[in-house]
């Protein structure tokens, strides 16, 4: 009897029509339109109606060094740094600047392609790439905020522009220009990222003039070893400044309140191995053979790889390194067959956060040598660039070496 009810029920599913699904026979319109119109009705609300949020008691603010007091204390301890006091105050004034235009990109029209007076976009910067209005805006923020805080910074360089500038032509007035500093920055690392409200920062380094030599473009030309203090600056869910002068890495997040920047980070240390990798996987097939067989090995494990490891990538760079800073990791922005020398700018972008990734005792390599040991050859100079917990950019480092070596020596042992 069981037998015979199995069968009926097989031929009526054998000669039955099935029952039709909404997905499978309706039309893409149909489709949109069923997500459409299945809305609320829109609340009324009348803000005289709110009542004031009010914080719980125990959400009580720390006792936190403010910035000015913190380089104080610092130039104290170092009175050769004592020239850079009000440059780096500036700085931090210009970032403050620069957070509230970020902030307000959206209801202030600050987005999208700078234009000229006649609404024409405007030629492209030295890098090849279309200036955006946060380009152009924030990079005079930062020259000014250089240039003039006091008469310490002789000239800037910036990634916006062909050519470094004396400060006397900056601010249009002899009596600055005489410093012992140059400046290179980057105004706002990831300013496309604006439209989709991503975070996005700035970037900077500090020089000394060369002794007994004019100050012109060529005395740009040091290597990152020589950088006195470097820096960025994070504009995200908090804005936070990171620097180092020579002598560890600290933070400090802007308390919007009393739009103060304060110390919350003391020495902070990357670890010395992280779990995230941080590169536009878009290029995969465009990336050297090391890149391709490193990324595979963290994705997929290695015996040469401690761990496998999580990707993370926001396409800003200040924001992705913050986070391997803060968390360990590798960053890295090879180069590719469409940008052989690399993509990033070593006086602007590369130099200065390697600076920061050693002094909180993590790395910097082009994936054969030292970030801080290349020397430009001209200001906008490019090189791959991989940032990040000391132990993830050795490995880098070895895979890099092992398939140059096996290029080679034709080395066709087990691989890496």
């Amino acid at each position: 009897m069981r037998q015979s009810i199995t069968l009926l029920g097989l031929f009526i599913c054998l000669h039955c029509p099935a029952p039709s699904v909404g997905f499978q026979t309706t039309s893409l319109n149909q489709y949109k339109a069923r997500r459409v119109t299945h809305r609320l009705p829109a609340a009324s609300f009348d803000s005289s109606d709110s009542a004031p949020i009010k914080l719980p008691k125990q959400l009580k603010k720390k006792a936190l060094t403010t910035f000015p007091r913190y380089l104080e204390i610092e130039c104290w301890k170092r009175p050769e740094l004592r020239g850079l006091e009000p440059v780096l105050q500036a700085v931090a004034e210009a970032c403050k600047q620069i957070n509230r235009i970020v902030q307000r990109a959206q209801t202030d029209d600050v987005y999208g392609v700078a234009v000229d007076v006649a609404g024409n976009p405007l030629e492209e910067n030295v890098q090849g790439e279309v200036q955006q209005k946060l380009d152009v805006l924030c990079n005079t923020i930062m020259m000014q905020a250089f240039c003039g805080s006091s008469c310490n910074i002789h000239s800037v360089a910036s990634e916006e522009d062909d050519e470094p500038r004396c400060c006397a032509d900056v601010m249009n007035d002899s009596v600055f220009g005489q410093g012992e500093y140059i400046a290179v920055f980057d105004p706002i690392d990831g300013s496309k990222n604006i439209d989709a409200s991503l975070p996005v920062g700035s970037i900077f380094g500090i020089y000394r003039t060369q002794p007994g030599k004019p100050v012109n473009a060529d005395s740009f030309l040091q290597d990152g070893n020589s950088l006195v203090a470097a820096g960025y600056c994070l504009y995200s869910a908090t804005t936070i400044l990171v620097l180092t002068l020579g002598s560890g890495v600290d933070g400090f997040t802007l308390d919007p309140d009393v739009s103060r920047f304060l110390h919350t980070h003391q020495d902070i240390r990357i670890p010395s191995n992280g779990a995230i990798y941080s590169f536009n996987e878009a290029n995969y097939n465009d990336f050297d053979e090391p890149v391709q067989k490193y990324l595979s090995a963290l994705k997929h494990g290695s015996s040469s790889i401690k761990k496998r490891s999580t990707a993370r990538y926001i396409g800003s760079m200040v924001a992705d390194v913050h986070n391997v800073l803060i968390n360990g990791g590798i960053y890295g922005y090879p180069r590719t067959l469409g940008n052989k020398e690399g993509k990033l700018r070593l006086l602007y972008e590369s130099a200065p956060m390697a600076m920061i990734m050693e002094q909180a005792g993590g790395a910097g390599s082009t994936g054969s040598r030292r970030i801080l040991d290349v020397k430009p050859k001209e200001t906008h100079q490019r090189v791959p660039t991989f940032l990040g917990s000391i132990e993830n950019v050795f490995e880098l480092d070895q895979f890099y070496k092992y398939y140059s070596d096996e290029q080679v020596n034709g080395n066709t042992s087990e691989q890496l």
